[in-house]
């Protein structure tokens, strides 16, 4: 069964492998998720600035990105007992759960001289876990599904799963934990610590059963081993045009992306310039359906069936456009008058482009992992290699050291408009400072990274007729090597 099954063109994963391995990615989704609220932990328990916090994290960002191709390698020769893929989002997990426990568990308690430097290192454990489980979620695609109109079906399951995480998760922790446990206060850590720990374990262990069958060798680029060095990672990074350019779009989107959505700005925005800090959260429950139709139309249809290029470029095109919107409506309406109990025509009009807005660019955002499965059929086309976890953490590291800038851009930005020793909260008055401001990184920023988005797919070469001529020379590789086997 297995060879005739190989012999074919292309090997599919069932339907329900398609559904839970975006799970993996999940996972490590909701560890970030709630280290997005580790600076409010350092600031007001252990005693670090705001400006230093930003520029550790964004040293550790750099930190993970360096770790990406050493890890990425590692895995690229690796195949026991337990397969390519699966040691590495187990043990990964692991890792995350006990350095976030310790991290939030006994920062606080160490002397406040040594708070730093004791963050620093348990932090840099903690994201050599994260690398580990990442690094699957790009590299394992290869080995799922070679079938280009299947394999945009991560990008849709993935953005579903992302969409409900952030959109529930954004609700309960400011519209329930925040006011139930008074605040950013030890008891709010604790319980977020609680839940990210056990949640993400559950989907590590659903993404490891969906990968189980197909982490085997057959499954792996020609299905014949090929010596891989770290002088492949020059001969990519120089040759592979594909990745370039999804390195090029996805970094600097990344980098948008990643000031516009981060919790200092959304209290800006929605707490101090509306009024109302849990009202992001709520408008995300109320947007998520809408936001999924839309996801199901850019993947469902134009990446399955005009090729993953297509939609990263209307999905680009549609959000430059509404996040245009949103900003001259900040300008010309009055946000205080944003509410789902009072709906006038700002609410409409807010509501209506934000859906546009954030379903495009989400988009844009969830094709590029599968995308990556097709730089890395690309590569083993190109040069005989199949290089996944090269591949995957190369375009992880370039990504990751770029958009490790969006805490430092943040943190530089509130200080230059007073906030060097605390951050702005729903009881900091409205200036006109903090307004300019928060509409700017929220709005315009992204726009930026959708813009650098259509110039990489200029030149970007994987259309999706190249992808099925691609993925018949694979096949008739795979089948002079059963050939010359069999003889």
């Amino acid at each position: 069964m297995e060879n005739k099954e190989m012999n074919t063109k292309y090997h599919r994963a069932k339907w329900w492998q398609m559904a839970l391995f975006p799970l993996n990615n999940t996972a490590t989704n909701l560890y970030m998720l709630m280290m997005g609220y580790v600076s409010y932990y350092l600031t007001g328990f252990a005693g670090i600035g705001v400006v230093v916090v930003g520029t550790i994290m964004t040293a550790m960002r750099i930190w993970d990105g360096v770790t990406d191709p050493i890890i990425g390698f590692v895995l690229d020769k690796t195949n026991g007992k337990l397969g390519k893929n699966r040691p590495f989002m187990i043990l990964g997990n692991i890792i995350l759960a006990v350095m976030a426990i310790v991290i939030f568990k006994t920062t606080h308690l160490v002397p406040e001289k040594f708070s730093l430097i004791y963050f620093i290192a348990i932090y840099a454990i903690y994201i050599i876990g994260y690398t580990l489980q990442c690094v699957v979620t790009k590299s394992a695609q290869s080995c799922l599904t070679n079938d280009p109109a299947q394999r945009p079906m991560f990008a849709l399951f993935d953005g579903i799963y992302n969409s409900i995480i952030f959109a529930v998760m954004g609700y309960v922790v400011m519209s329930i934990w925040y006011p139930k446990y008074g605040g950013f206060t030890l008891e709010f850590f604790n319980n977020f610590l609680i839940f990210t720990v056990v949640a993400s374990a559950i989907l590590t262990i659903l993404a490891v059963i969906a990968i189980w069958s197909k982490d085997r060798p057959e499954y792996f680029g020609t299905g014949v081993a090929v010596k891989v060095t770290f002088k492949d990672y020059w001969e990519v990074l120089k040759k592979n045009r594909a990745i370039q350019m999804l390195v090029v779009s996805a970094s600097s989107d990344k980098l948008s992306m990643s000031i516009a959505q981060n919790s200092i700005i959304i209290m800006m925005v929605y707490g101090i310039v509306c009024g109302d800090a849990a009202l992001g959260s709520k408008l995300q429950l109320v947007m998520m359906v809408p936001n999924f139709i839309i996801l199901f139309f850019g993947v469902g249809y134009i990446a399955r069936k005009l090729g993953q290029r297509k939609a990263m470029i209307w999905g680009s095109v549609a959000g430059i456009v509404f996040n245009l919107a949103l900003f001259a409506l900040f300008i010309i309406g009055d946000p205080k008058s944003l509410s789902l109990t009072n709906i006038g025509s700002f609410t409409v009009l807010f509501v209506i482009f934000t859906i546009l807005g954030k379903g495009a660019t989400g988009v844009a955002g969830s094709i590029v992992i599968p995308m990556t499965a097709d730089c890395a059929d690309y590569e083993t086309y190109r040069s005989g290699k199949y290089v996944p976890g090269l591949m995957g953490t190369l375009f992880s590291f370039v990504d990751k050291v770029i958009s490790s800038f969006a805490t430092t851009i943040v943190s530089f930005a509130i200080a230059a408009i007073g906030f060097t020793t605390t951050q702005p909260t729903d009881t900091t008055p409205l200036t006109p400072e903090i307004f300019w401001l928060g509409i700017s990184l929220m709005f315009l920023i992204p726009i930026i990274g959708l813009v650098c988005n259509l110039i990489a797919m200029k030149f970007y070469p994987l259309t999706k007729e190249k992808m099925e001529e691609i993925q018949d020379a694979i096949a008739e590789i795979k089948a002079k090597a059963e050939n010359s086997n069999v003889a």
